[in-house]
C-alpha cells in the first residue's frame, strides 16, 4: 500500500518541512490542499506549486494529488461555468507538473431536487473529460458533503462515459450515511481513484456531530475499509486527510501523522498475515 497526507494537516508546516517530515515518517507521498497555510489557487500561486513539487521530488516523495475547491452543484450556471474554468486551469497545471489526480467536490446542495442536482454535477465533469483525458489526469468527485454516499457519487459517475472521471472515496462521510466499507466498494468498486482516511466517533456536542479523532480511536472502519481496498487489488493512494487547517483544535501533526502512518503499517501488515 502506498500512504500519502494531505497539507491539511500541517497547516503552520513549510514546504520544506512538509518534505522533511514526510521522508522521515515513511510516507511516499503529499496530497496538496494548503502551500504556507492558505489554500491554494492555480493561477495566483502556480510558480509556488511549480517549486513545492520540485522540492517534494527532490527528496523522493510524490505529489499524488491536487485538492482543489472546484465544485458543481450550483443553481447558477454562471458560478458552475466559472467552477469549470477553474478546474481547467488545474487540469493544465497537473499536467504540466505530472501530478495523476485532480480532488473536486459535488457540493452541498439542498437534496429537494438530486436528479437534478445530479445533472448539473456530471454535466460539468463530462465538459472538462476529454481535456483530463489528454491531459493524462483523473478527476476524482469526493465522497463529501450532499454527495457523502457512495450511492449518490456513483449516480453522478453512471451519467459520465470517461475513464478520467472517477471517484474519491472518504473513509468518514460514506460510513456517517450509513454504508460499510463492502457497500461502498460494491457501488464505487474500480471506479475508486484516490482514497482519504480518517477516523472519527459521534460526539454531540460537535456542530457536525462527529468528533476527528487519531486513528484506531474512533468507529470509522478503516480497517475493513483498507481490506476491500487489498482484495480488490486497489493500488493507488490512501492519503491521510488530518483536517487541522479547519479544526484547530485537535491534535497537531507532529502527533497525528506518526501515529496515522504507524497505526496504518501495522493494519496492512495484519491484512498481509491473514
Amino acid at each position: 500500500m502506498k500512504f500519502a497526507f494531505s497539507t491539511l494537516g500541517c497547516p503552520q508546516w513549510t514546504t520544506e518541512q512538509v518534505a522533511d517530515n514526510a521522508v522521515r515518517l515513511g510516507y511516499s507521498g503529499v496530497e496538496l490542499r494548503l502551500l504556507d497555510n492558505e489554500v491554494i489557487d492555480p493561477v495566483r500561486d502556480a510558480e509556488k506549486v511549480r517549486q513545492a513539487v520540485a522540492t517534494f521530488r527532490a527528496r523522493g516523495v510524490e505529489v499524488c494529488a491536487f485538492d482543489t475547491s472546484c465544485t458543481f452543484n450550483l443553481s447558477d450556471a454562471a458560478e458552475r461555468a466559472k467552477n469549470v474554468e477553474s478546474l481547467r486551469v488545474w487540469i493544465q497545471l497537473a499536467q504540466e507538473l505530472q501530478v495523476p489526480i485532480l480532488r473536486v467536490f459535488g457540493g452541498a446542495g439542498t437534496g429537494e431536487n438530486i436528479e437534478q442536482e445530479n445533472q448539473w454535477v456530471a454535466e460539468a465533469l463530462r465538459q472538462v473529460a476529454p481535456q483530463a483525458e489528454q491531459a493524462g489526469v483523473t478527476i476524482t468527485l469526493e465522497t463529501h458533503d450532499g454527495f457523502a454516499s457512495a450511492h449518490r457519487t456513483a449516480q453522478v459517475l453512471d451519467l459520465i462515459d470517461s475513464p478520467a472521471v472517477a471517484a474519491l472515496w472518504d473513509s468518514h462521510h460514506p460510513y456517517r450515511m450509513g454504508e460499510s466499507a463492502s457497500e461502498v466498494w460494491q457501488l464505487l468498486g474500480p471506479r475508486v481513484a484516490h482514497v482519504h482516511v480518517k477516523d472519527a466517533r459521534r460526539d454531540d456536542s460537535e456542530k457536525s456531530g462527529w468528533k476527528l479523532v487519531l486513528m484506531g480511536e474512533g468507529e470509522v472502519p478503516v480497517r475493513e475499509q483498507l481490506a476491500s481496498l487489498q482484495a480488490n487489488g486497489y493500488d493507488g493512494y490512501i492519503s491521510v486527510e488530518w483536517e487541522k487547517r479547519w479544526h484547530p483544535e485537535i491534535e497537531d501533526p507532529e502527533i497525528a501523522l506518526p501515529q496515522h502512518i504507524n497505526w496504518l503499517h501495522a493494519a496492512e501488515k495484519q491484512l498481509q498475515q491473514k
